[in-house]
């Protein structure tokens, strides 16, 4: 199937799916949709399922070993309403072999609504996949959006967006074939019309609601720049499913901003939710608190020691580099008490820099804006990771690059915006999995 094809087949706003025995109905399309609906009668679908979910408008984004139960729980606790697993692999979550799946995969009642995180290119290993996490999550999750190196070898994620063939035939195997919907999150293309187009065809297939990233594949790296509203708003008006937006979320006001720019129904974080996990709460709050009330929750769900690190590590990534002589401490930790050790370390720590004369300027109600527009905390509140162009010919300079305000002052996307790689040594585990986080 041709891009030209798989667009003549994608019903349009107000235009029904194609049915069985139509000319343009690919093959693989086996069923109506009737016949979908009297296979599955009590399936969720589209609207009802986001209105079963509580109309989930701030969600924790899939993030390969950090968004995983207990750091799903914490994050309901501070406002978000939905949040997807990490990427799973379709065919090791299937395979006989149970230890990657029991490493990966946790849920329990605080859990829901949850959806469960694929990448896959083969639909029989990824419906068998789903069929694992019927009953214990409300949907499943198509990854079209992974862009790194490991996708293009393993012919996942973003690498399959000109195969949109094979994508159709993804989606379209769960929709006529498991017991709970199917979602998909993707990336666009350069042009709004391609992206509309491909969104259209994702939906036709039969995912119920869709995320768009709004970064192109190649936005990765130092060259992550800033995700494009337009385009988002684009698919918002083409689809009659809902769609989720993802990417230029810093602060809790540009949730609203985004939802205003878009019309979207509900916004989705990634890296900013790692580095300030109540940033759909609206809250100022320590970094210590948030570490610690997340090794509470890891105490009672076992949680890989590997995850914890690199998520020490974002918490406190702006307090290390000045108390330097705990990082080394943070990377050699493995046990829970050697974590709360740390943790109780650095505590005392923050707490006495946050007692000093001009720490005690601070106030959360009035935060000081700085020469470009972003808030200044002091480094030990959760805040967003903000990365900085520096000018090689005034190497005092620096233009910060990958927030959405920047997007707002110009009203229009800056898709040439490039950025350098974090160069934040923060432990081997964290910068291991941080890339792929930024999908």
């Amino acid at each position: 199937m041709t891009v030209a094809e798989t667009t003549a087949v994608t019903p349009g706003p107000s235009a029904e799916c194609p049915q069985k025995g139509a000319a343009d109905v690919p093959a693989h399309f086996t069923m109506t949709e009737e016949e979908i609906k009297a296979k599955f009668p009590n399936r969720l679908r589209s609207y009802d399922l986001f209105e079963k979910m509580g109309r989930p408008r701030h969600i924790v984004a899939p993030m390969v070993d950090q968004s995983e139960l207990a750091w799903r729980i914490l994050s309901k606790r501070y406002g978000a309403t939905l949040c997807y697993t990490p990427m799973f692999h379709a065919k090791m979550f299937s395979d006989d072999n149970l230890k990657y799946r029991n490493e990966q995969w946790q849920t329990n009642t605080e859990d829901r609504p949850v959806i469960v995180q694929f990448c896959a290119n083969d639909p029989e290993y990824l419906l068998k996949a789903a069929r694992l996490v019927v009953g214990q999550a409300d949907a499943v999750d198509l990854n079209l959006g992974c862009p790194q190196h490991i996708a293009r070898r393993g012919h996942y994620g973003s690498f399959l967006m000109e195969d949109w063939e094979l994508i159709s035939k993804l989606i379209r195997n769960l929709h006529e074939n498991l017991e709970i919907p199917v979602t998909a999150k993707i990336r666009v293309f350069p042009e709004v019309e391609k992206t509309v187009a491909y969104a259209k065809m994702v939906e036709a297939a039969g995912a119920q609601i869709i995320t768009v990233h709004g970064r192109l594949r190649e936005q990765k790296g130092h060259k992550t720049g800033l995700a494009d509203w337009d385009k988002i708003k684009a698919v918002k008006e083409a689809v009659n499913v809902p769609v989720f937006a993802n990417g230029n979320i810093l602060y809790y006001e540009d949730i609203q901003r985004c939802i205003d720019a878009t019309n979207v129904d509900g916004v989705m974080s990634a890296e900013t939710n790692l580095y300030n996990p109540a940033i759909f709460s609206g809250k100022v709050l320590p970094t210590w608190q948030m570490a610690e009330e997340y090794l509470e929750i890891c105490d009672e769900i076992p949680t890989k020691s590997s995850f914890i690190r690199a998520h020490l590590f974002k918490l406190f990534r702006y307090s290390l580099p000045i108390h330097t002589d705990l990082r080394q401490q943070l990377a050699n930790a493995k046990t829970m008490d050697e974590m709360h050790q740390f943790v109780k370390g650095i505590k005392a720590r923050l707490i006495e820099d946050s007692q000093k004369e001009d720490a005690q300027k601070f106030d959360p109600e009035n935060i000081e804006i700085d020469d470009f527009g972003y808030r200044k905390y002091p480094h030990w509140i959760c805040q967003p990771a903000l990365r900085f162009e520096h000018d090689k010919e005034h190497s005092q300079s620096k233009r910060l690059l990958n927030e959405a305000k920047i997007v707002e002052q110009s009203g229009k996307s800056d898709e040439g915006a490039s950025l350098p790689s974090d160069k934040n040594k923060e432990g081997e585990e964290c910068n291991k999995k941080q890339k792929l986080n930024k999908e």
